[in-house]
């Protein structure tokens, strides 16, 4: 059976069975549309909290950074699961003894503010579609590479796919749905990472493998002589990985559609129990995904570098096919030369090699599949929960709780349907028109920028200090959402040019040097305003204390 016909397969049934547990599991009340009814055992909000959280951007787009860019791609790694710790520990148990599922619900009910949940709102929306595009990236560069459809109508097919268990199941579909996603996605994951490590160094384990003396110091040998620098070192400025990391981490204890992921157990115990779990099933891949970058690197360059182009393997014509991968011959003597420079005759996009790798290893075509549905698994994993924060954003935060409180549950869900089907409308065109935007995992940092610039400051403040009032949180919130955005859009789009970087600092690192500004403005805008009312500040000493809510 050849490769795409595997992929087909694969895909085919991964889409059947997330589309039957869809139907399985349809919602019948808001309580379920929104937290899957408070009653997911905390082993499964685990590994469905895992599948949320391992985007398209670990699955398809870290290994391959960290391929690239090896130890300054490693900020992408330490971010994301530092991020995941920081907000298991400091954050999401406050959060469930809170009782409010949506960050805008917190911060509305919190600061006592429709004018707060309102904006609270604005940079939940900004956040979500920002991390939808990366996601939708990610499926368009799998459905065109291995299922021979036009990038745009991978996207259209996998939003379709969405749509039916989104918005039939709402957060209990989508719960059940990311069990089944994360158990595709690990297996693709690991298997042809197993399989790549015995070829390359004999040893069962990758991450074994990844520490041998052929593959580290192998590389480093490799990539010195072509002119790069050594895998084991990094050309980025030490405060640029500095700001990215922090950046990834502190946006991700802002991160709305993980966050809502603690209100699908019974209570804040069950919450700590989940956290733990998800951190042990995020941890299978990202301790695998530096040893595949690495062997996606020694494979890549021993067969284009110094090869005649009409003797290049297929997959190599087959991600060229697509684009993803830019050869031109500068020289005319028809032999690829990859090497660092301007003499450089080959540019393969980050992305594609979680995907490309099984190929470029010489696996077996269902690998291959096998991948492609881990792939589509990630991204739409999500997509999924994204869309559930601007579901819940719309029909409850903005609908019930400030323009319309005589609504009933069936009107409430109602509205939940209807956006949840008009944000998978707008992500799909998100993720057709985000090619300016970057890798991937790029696009997802910016996301992650915007959520610690904004959202961030004003959910620790308000969890930890009392004092802290409405007019500071609005002023945080808008400080940060401004800044961030405003530096984002002007070094990707007006003038892209690195050397205009504030003190050196990318626009994927941005976010934690604003956060820090909002948190200023915030805190010294509360100081400068009327304290809040006796009972906020008594609820904000009540929600960290165990059982009191």
């Amino acid at each position: 059976m050849s490769g795409p016909l595997w992929s087909w397969v694969f895909v085919g049934l991964t889409f059947a069975l997330y589309i039957g547990i869809a139907v399985w599991s349809r919602a019948g009340s808001t309580r379920d549309f929104y937290v899957a009814g408070h009653d997911v055992p905390p082993v499964l909000n685990g590994m469905a909290t895992a599948a949320d959280w391992m985007s398209a951007a670990s699955f398809l787009s870290m290994a391959g950074l960290i391929a690239f860019l090896g130890y300054g791609g490693s900020v992408y790694l330490m971010g994301w699961t530092g991020g995941y710790v920081l907000l298991a520990l400091l954050l999401a148990p406050y959060l469930r003894e809170f009782g409010k599922f949506t960050v805008p619900d917190f911060v509305g009910d919190r600061y006592d503010s429709r004018a707060a949940r309102i904006i609270a709102v604005i940079c939940a929306l900004f956040v979500s579609f920002t991390y939808i595009a990366g996601q939708m990236k990610g499926v368009g560069v799998a459905f065109s590479a291995f299922l021979d459809v036009p990038q745009n109508w991978g996207i259209a097919i996998g939003m379709a796919i969405v749509l039916v268990y989104a918005v039939l199941g709402g957060m209990k579909g989508i719960t059940y749905t990311q069990v089944a996603q994360y158990v595709v996605l690990i297996f693709a994951y690991t298997v042809p990472a197993i399989f790549i490590s015995l070829a390359i160094t004999g040893q069962l384990v990758p991450q074994i493998g990844f520490t041998s003396e052929s593959v580290l110091p192998r590389l480093d040998r490799l990539l010195v002589e072509l002119g790069f620098t050594e895998y084991t070192q990094t050309t980025k400025a030490k405060i640029d990985v500095f700001c990215i990391t922090a950046a990834l981490m502190f946006g991700t204890a802002g991160l709305p559609h993980v966050i809502i992921r603690f209100f699908t157990v019974e209570n804040a115990q069950a919450a700590r129990r989940s956290a733990g779990w998800a951190l042990a099933f995020i941890a299978v891949l990202y301790t695998t995904a530096p040893a595949v970058g690495a062997f996606a690197r020694i494979n890549f360059i021993d067969q284009v570098n110094e090869t005649a182009i009409d003797d290049l393997p297929a997959w190599f014509e087959t991600w060229e096919s697509t684009g993803y991968i830019d050869l031109d011959d500068k020289n005319g003597d028809g032999v690829v030369q990859y090497r660092a420079g301007a003499d450089n005759e080959v540019v393969p996009n980050r992305d594609i090699f979680v995907l490309a790798n099984p190929q470029i290893a010489g696996l077996p075509a269902w690998v291959v599949g096998l991948v492609v549905a881990g792939g589509m698994a990630a991204a739409l994993s999500t997509a999924a929960g994204l869309l559930m924060v601007i579901s819940s954003a719309v029909s409850h935060d903005l609908m019930r709780m400030t323009f319309r409180p005589d609504m009933t549950d069936k009107q409430e869900l109602r509205w939940a349907r209807i956006s949840a089907a008009g944000a998978v409308v707008a992500a799909g065109l998100l993720g057709i028109f985000a090619d300016n935007l970057g890798f991937v995992a790029q696009v997802v940092a910016f996301a992650f920028g915007l959520a610690a610039a904004s959202l961030f400051p004003v959910i620790v403040l308000g969890i930890f200090w009392g004092r802290f009032n409405k007019q500071g949180a609005i002023a945080a919130m808008v400080t940060g959402l401004v800044t961030t955005f405003s530096y984002i859009v002007w070094f990707k789009f007006v003038d892209p040019d690195p050397a205009g970087w504030w003190l050196g600092i990318s626009p994927e690192g941005i976010g934690f040097a604003f956060m820090w500004l909002a948190l200023a403005v915030g805190v010294l805008t509360a100081v400068a305003t009327p304290a809040p009312p006796d009972h906020i500040r008594q609820l904000v000493e009540d929600i960290r204390i165990p059982g009191a809510n």
